[in-house]
Protein backbone atom coordinates (compact mmCIF):
# COMPACT_ATOMS: atom_id res chain seq x y z
CA UNK A 1 0.00 0.00 0.00
CA UNK A 2 1.35 3.44 -0.33
CA UNK A 3 2.05 4.00 3.50
CA UNK A 4 3.95 0.79 3.62
CA UNK A 5 5.53 2.02 0.16
CA UNK A 6 6.79 5.31 1.71
CA UNK A 7 7.49 4.41 5.32
CA UNK A 8 9.18 0.66 5.27
CA UNK A 9 12.24 2.20 3.41
CA UNK A 10 12.96 4.80 5.69
CA UNK A 11 12.37 3.01 8.91
CA UNK A 12 14.62 0.53 7.93
CA UNK A 13 17.07 3.11 7.75
CA UNK A 14 16.48 4.15 11.35
CA UNK A 15 14.60 7.34 10.54
CA UNK A 16 12.28 8.86 12.59
CA UNK A 17 8.45 8.50 10.76
CA UNK A 18 5.31 10.27 11.04
CA UNK A 19 2.99 8.51 8.63
CA UNK A 20 -0.87 10.02 7.95
CA UNK A 21 -3.22 6.98 6.17
CA UNK A 22 -6.90 6.17 7.13
CA UNK A 23 -7.85 3.11 8.88
CA UNK A 24 -7.25 0.05 7.09
CA UNK A 25 -4.40 1.39 4.59
CA UNK A 26 -1.53 -1.19 6.09
CA UNK A 27 -0.22 0.96 8.51
CA UNK A 28 0.14 -1.91 11.08
CA UNK A 29 2.76 -3.58 8.68
CA UNK A 30 4.05 -0.20 7.66
CA UNK A 31 5.58 0.04 11.22
CA UNK A 32 5.33 -4.09 12.41
CA UNK A 33 7.24 -5.16 9.73
CA UNK A 34 10.61 -3.23 10.48
CA UNK A 35 9.85 -3.60 14.01
CA UNK A 36 9.50 -7.17 13.97
CA UNK A 37 12.55 -7.26 11.60
CA UNK A 38 14.43 -4.93 13.91
CA UNK A 39 14.02 -6.87 16.64
CA UNK A 40 16.45 -9.89 18.30
CA UNK A 41 15.01 -12.75 20.02
CA UNK A 42 18.36 -13.75 22.01
CA UNK A 43 19.05 -9.59 23.42
CA UNK A 44 17.65 -9.19 26.57
CA UNK A 45 15.12 -6.48 27.53
CA UNK A 46 12.31 -4.91 25.03
CA UNK A 47 13.31 -3.81 22.31
CA UNK A 48 9.54 -2.48 20.63
CA UNK A 49 6.75 -0.89 22.26
CA UNK A 50 3.90 -0.22 20.45
CA UNK A 51 1.03 1.92 22.40
CA UNK A 52 -2.65 2.07 20.77
CA UNK A 53 -5.43 3.83 22.24
CA UNK A 54 -8.40 0.92 22.97
CA UNK A 55 -7.86 -2.79 23.79
CA UNK A 56 -9.27 -4.52 20.90
CA UNK A 57 -6.85 -2.14 18.56
CA UNK A 58 -4.03 -3.54 20.60
CA UNK A 59 -5.23 -7.20 20.50
CA UNK A 60 -5.77 -7.01 16.89
CA UNK A 61 -2.31 -5.03 16.15
CA UNK A 62 -0.85 -7.71 18.70
CA UNK A 63 -2.03 -10.57 16.28
CA UNK A 64 -0.37 -9.09 12.97
CA UNK A 65 2.47 -8.95 14.54
CA UNK A 66 2.75 -11.98 15.70
CA UNK A 67 1.99 -13.24 12.27
CA UNK A 68 5.21 -11.31 10.89
CA UNK A 69 7.11 -12.20 13.86
CA UNK A 70 6.43 -16.28 12.74
CA UNK A 71 8.11 -16.96 16.64
CA UNK A 72 11.48 -15.16 15.55
CA UNK A 73 10.39 -13.06 18.71
CA UNK A 74 8.28 -13.20 21.77
CA UNK A 75 5.41 -10.22 21.46
CA UNK A 76 3.51 -9.70 24.64
CA UNK A 77 -0.04 -7.63 24.89
CA UNK A 78 -0.83 -5.54 27.93
CA UNK A 79 -4.35 -4.12 28.25
CA UNK A 80 -7.21 -3.48 30.90
CA UNK A 81 -10.00 -5.00 31.56
CA UNK A 82 -8.39 -8.65 32.69
CA UNK A 83 -6.01 -9.52 35.47
CA UNK A 84 -2.59 -8.07 35.80
CA UNK A 85 -0.95 -11.37 36.70
CA UNK A 86 -0.57 -13.31 33.40
CA UNK A 87 0.52 -9.94 31.95
CA UNK A 88 3.13 -9.95 34.92
CA UNK A 89 4.09 -13.41 34.22
CA UNK A 90 4.53 -12.91 30.20
CA UNK A 91 6.87 -10.05 31.02
CA UNK A 92 9.32 -12.08 33.63
CA UNK A 93 9.54 -14.73 30.87
CA UNK A 94 10.97 -11.97 28.68
CA UNK A 95 9.32 -10.46 25.00
CA UNK A 96 11.14 -8.05 22.65
CA UNK A 97 8.11 -6.51 21.41
CA UNK A 98 5.58 -5.15 23.85
CA UNK A 99 1.90 -4.10 22.60
CA UNK A 100 0.08 -1.73 25.21
CA UNK A 101 -2.62 -0.05 25.70
CA UNK A 102 -1.48 3.82 27.85
CA UNK A 103 -2.37 2.91 31.06
CA UNK A 104 -2.17 -0.48 31.36
CA UNK A 105 1.49 -0.34 30.30
CA UNK A 106 2.09 2.33 32.89
CA UNK A 107 0.28 0.07 35.56
CA UNK A 108 3.28 -2.47 34.87
CA UNK A 109 5.61 0.52 34.56
CA UNK A 110 4.77 2.03 38.31
CA UNK A 111 5.14 -2.06 39.23
CA UNK A 112 8.23 -2.19 38.70
CA UNK A 113 7.30 -5.44 35.81
CA UNK A 114 8.49 -3.86 33.09
CA UNK A 115 11.38 -1.72 32.37
CA UNK A 116 11.63 0.36 28.94
CA UNK A 117 15.54 1.14 28.92
CA UNK A 118 16.32 -1.08 26.04
CA UNK A 119 13.96 0.06 24.02
CA UNK A 120 15.29 0.81 20.67
CA UNK A 121 11.59 1.44 18.30
CA UNK A 122 8.72 3.26 19.84
CA UNK A 123 4.93 3.12 17.73
CA UNK A 124 2.53 5.60 18.88
CA UNK A 125 -0.24 4.20 16.64
CA UNK A 126 -3.56 5.95 16.41
CA UNK A 127 -2.11 9.40 17.71
CA UNK A 128 -4.89 10.98 17.30
CA UNK A 129 -7.58 8.87 19.00
CA UNK A 130 -4.92 8.80 21.63
CA UNK A 131 -5.08 12.76 22.26
CA UNK A 132 -9.00 12.62 21.84
CA UNK A 133 -9.09 9.61 24.43
CA UNK A 134 -7.10 11.77 26.80
CA UNK A 135 -3.66 9.71 26.94
CA UNK A 136 -1.67 12.52 26.25
CA UNK A 137 0.05 12.37 30.34
CA UNK A 138 0.42 8.90 29.57
CA UNK A 139 1.84 8.47 26.91
CA UNK A 140 4.19 11.30 27.85
CA UNK A 141 5.15 9.38 31.20
CA UNK A 142 5.79 6.13 29.27
CA UNK A 143 8.15 7.99 26.25
CA UNK A 144 10.02 9.71 28.89
CA UNK A 145 11.24 6.02 30.39
CA UNK A 146 12.22 5.10 26.83
CA UNK A 147 15.92 6.39 25.45
CA UNK A 148 16.38 9.58 23.93
CA UNK A 149 18.16 7.58 20.99
CA UNK A 150 15.57 5.26 20.07
CA UNK A 151 13.74 5.46 16.78
CA UNK A 152 10.09 6.55 16.74
CA UNK A 153 7.57 6.34 14.75
CA UNK A 154 4.22 8.04 14.70
CA UNK A 155 1.40 6.49 13.06
CA UNK A 156 -2.52 8.55 12.64
CA UNK A 157 -5.27 8.94 10.66
CA UNK A 158 -5.37 12.56 11.01
CA UNK A 159 -2.79 15.01 11.96
CA UNK A 160 -4.10 17.98 14.01
CA UNK A 161 -1.55 20.17 14.96
CA UNK A 162 -1.36 18.17 18.69
CA UNK A 163 0.17 15.48 16.42
CA UNK A 164 2.41 17.71 14.77
CA UNK A 165 3.45 19.26 18.09
CA UNK A 166 3.87 15.74 19.62
CA UNK A 167 6.26 14.36 16.82
CA UNK A 168 8.73 17.98 17.26
CA UNK A 169 8.99 16.77 20.81
CA UNK A 170 9.73 13.17 20.31
CA UNK A 171 11.29 13.02 16.75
Amino acid sequence: TPIQEQAIPWLHEGRDVVGQAQTGSGKTLAFGIPLVEGCTRNEPGVQGLVLVPPRELAIQVASVLEAVADRRVVITLLYGGRPLGGEKRALQKGAQVIVGTPGRTLDHLRQGNLSLRSVRMLVLDEADEMLDLGFLPDVERIVAMTPDNRQTMLFSATMPGVIVNLARRYM
